[in-house]
């Protein structure tokens, strides 16, 4: 006999929190950059992607000039691959050199740290930035790195076998933050 496992779905942000944790996220972006004209935003796939773009489209409304983005997939620079397995990459898309640059490595959520350190790495060949920063929506815990965000939009002590799921609207068809319990 086959044993089923089910999932529970936990919404922990709706709709309207996500939209507020976002406009505050926005806000300290531009309070922490010496110049947004200078600042690029580098989603890591999937979800850092389209959170990138969510938040270049907020800056542009506050700071009326639109905002650099990009994308930068650490895939093959991680040092976990044999534990966390391999994906479909997306390219690395990056339109300039980041020499001088405020980069913001934009990703949903951070756990170990793993990703965000593969990242750091795979930027490197496109220059010198003057500074890296980083944001995720969610703060989940258990650290292996010692890799903290500068903006972070909620942090959620979880269990090691939960998952965190970020929804937005232009690819889910619902917003929100989604805590993923298996129960066996």
């Amino acid at each position: 006999m086959k044993e089923t496992t089910s999932h529970e779905n936990l919404e922990i942000l709706s709709k309207d929190e996500l939209g507020r944790t976002l406009l505050r996220l926005t806000s300290e972006i531009i309070e922490n950059v010496s110049d947004s004209k200078n600042l690029l935003l580098l989603g890591i796939p999937t979800r850092g992607v389209q959170l990138a773009a969510v938040l270049a489209e907020k800056l542009k409304e506050k700071v009326s000039h639109p905002i650099d983005q990009g994308v930068i997939d650490p895939t093959f620079h991680r040092d976990d691959l044999v534990r966390v397995g391999t994906r479909l990459t997306r390219s690395t898309d990056i339109s300039s050199s980041l020499e001088g640059r405020e980069v913001i490595l934009v990703d949903d959520v951070i756990f170990t740290g793993r990703t965000v350190r593969a990242a750091i790495e795979a930027i490197q060949p496109w220059g010198r930035a003057q500074k890296i920063m980083l944001l995720v929506m969610v703060d989940r815990g258990h650290r292996e790195l010692p890799i903290q965000p500068d903006f972070c939009g909620r942090k959620f002590t979880t269990r090691r076998k939960e998952s965190i799921h970020l929804r937005l609207m232009e690819v889910d068809g619902e917003e929100g933050v989604f805590l993923s319990r298996s129960s066996d």
